[in-house]
């Protein structure tokens, strides 16, 4: 007799427990082919369940070849239905999914890069979601075109022009799925094996990754407390293109100046290659006047990237690309072959929050809450650590640089600074050239409060001068 262990507590019908269990002993193994099956009728009497679910178990189980029907002879497993069993992993255990979670509850995480999430405006979202989802036609819920709404397109390259001085027209526009996107389609657009990136060192480790999976090499350029050093471009290779962040160098936090704009530019001129520009956070700046984009200076070899993540959410998955007008529609075919769109009402909400004034709105808001969390960062920093450090790039952004004279982030220093509840990011990690700059840490300061900035500052001391 086949035995089958029925719990009735259970949300899961008893069609599907008994369809489950004779599955799962064919796979292993346990149920051989050509083995016969008790009938419906005796399985329903052993395992008092009613014949009908019996019935439908089996049904399932010949539809999808378990098991096979004789006249007159009965059931029986088929044949080739056993699949050897590999070793498992403990998923739980291989990704200790419950310590992440309690270690959210007590650690002080000063990563870069995270807005205020708790004042995302959800009513005013909200608001502008209901009106979209009426007011839409029903053709909006189909497939859309890869570059993104017209609509969205349109009001970006008006907004960008006023805030930014990005000088496009809507069809140099690609929306894309944040920044990330976008780095990925220029390095299918512009690279192939063996090719050279000219970029600044230290930059975003993540998209040292994405350039260098395209087989191409990366040939750093020291970075100073004004950005990238131009007068140090090599002569003697050739790049298919220079990265930059020449707003808010990430993660040093240099703004570009003008004279080493020009440099960069004629640089790209003379050796026949595009520079990219990454705009990172430029929009909160709270030293001087706002920073145009270099795009402005020469649209026809600037590949300009742009995102909401830190404007507004990570969650909403929603960049930008301008390009030349010689390379959009190459970079529309690969957009379309990534994923076919980014999803096209989400375009629309954005697109009546920036119309409407509600992102600007937001700006100005996000720009004084960040600059008062910057400033009583910097006063923690100043009066915990007295004259021992050294704080930078702090004009711009949502994060800051604190520099340890004769001091070392070693692994084993991190390691500590993490057990005392605080989690910081050294620069050292996003470096091309290692040993540099390992008196340095980044801490990110937007999604954190008063609170505990002041404590993790304080956790943070207590290490540093205890090691």
């Amino acid at each position: 007799m086949l035995w089958i262990p029925i719990d009735r507590s259970l949300d899961i019908p008893l069609i599907r427990q008994v369809y489950q269990q004779i599955r799962e002993r064919i796979l292993k193994g346990e149920l051989q082919a050509g083995e016969k099956l008790p009938s419906t009728r005796e399985l329903s009497g052993e395992l008092k369940v009613s014949r009908n679910v019996i019935l439908e178990a089996y049904d399932q189980l010949l539809a999808e070849g378990f098991l096979t029907s004789r006249t007159g002879s009965g059931t029986f497993v088929g044949e080739g239905t056993f699949l050897e069993q590999p070793k498992k992993t403990p998923l739980f255990h291989a990704f200790n999914l419950e310590d992440d979670r309690n270690e959210d509850n007590h650690v002080i995480n000063f990563r870069s890069g995270i807005p205020a999430l708790d004042l995302f405006p959800r009513k005013t979202w909200a608001k502008l979601s209901h009106a979209v989802w009426n007011d839409t036609s029903n053709a909006m819920f189909g497939y859309d075109i890869p570059e993104g709404r017209p609509e969205l397109r349109q009001v970006l390259s008006r907004y960008l022009l006023k805030t930014r001085g990005v000088n496009c027209h809507p069809e140099q526009i690609v929306i894309t799925s944040g920044a990330t996107q976008a780095l990925m389609l220029v390095s299918k657009l512009l690279l192939s094996p063996d090719d050279t990136v000219v970029m600044e060192d230290p930059i975003t480790d993540d998209i040292q990754t994405i350039f260098t999976t395209t087989g191409s090499s990366l040939y750093p350029i020291p970075v100073d407390e004004y950005g990238m050093k131009t007068s140090l471009l090599p002569l003697h290779t050739n790049p298919k293109f220079v990265f930059v962040t020449p707003s808010h160098q990430f993660p040093l936090g240099g703004t570009l100046p003008i004279q080493r704009r020009i440099q960069l530019i004629e640089y790209s001129r003379k050796m026949n290659c595009y520079v990219v520009e990454d705009d990172y956070d430029s929009e909160f700046r709270y030293e001087g006047s706002p920073v145009s984009s270099l795009q402005g200076l020469e649209p026809d070899r600037v590949l300009y990237i742009g995102s909401f993540s830190k404007i507004l959410s990570p969650a909403l998955r929603i960049g930008y690309l301008i390009l030349p007008l010689h390379l959009v529609e190459k970079c529309r075919r690969l957009k379309w072959f990534s994923d076919l769109h980014t999803p096209s009402v989400d375009q629309l909400i954005l697109t009546r929050f920036i119309d409407d004034g509600y992102l600007e709105r937001h700006i100005i808001k996000m720009k004084k809450i960040y600059k008062k969390r910057r400033d009583f960062l910097i006063d923690c920093i100043n009066t915990t650590f007295s004259n021992k450090v050294t704080i930078c790039g702090y004009s711009t952004g949502l994060h800051l640089i604190l520099e340890l004279q004769d001091f070392h982030f070693s692994i084993q220093v991190l390691k500590q600074i993490e057990q005392a509840g605080v989690k910081v990011y050294p620069v050292e990690d996003h470096t091309i050239e290692k040993g540099n700059h390992s008196n340095r840490i980044i801490l990110g300061y937007g999604h954190l409060n008063n609170e505990e900035i002041k404590e993790g500052i304080t956790r943070l001391y207590n290490v540093i001068y205890t090691c």
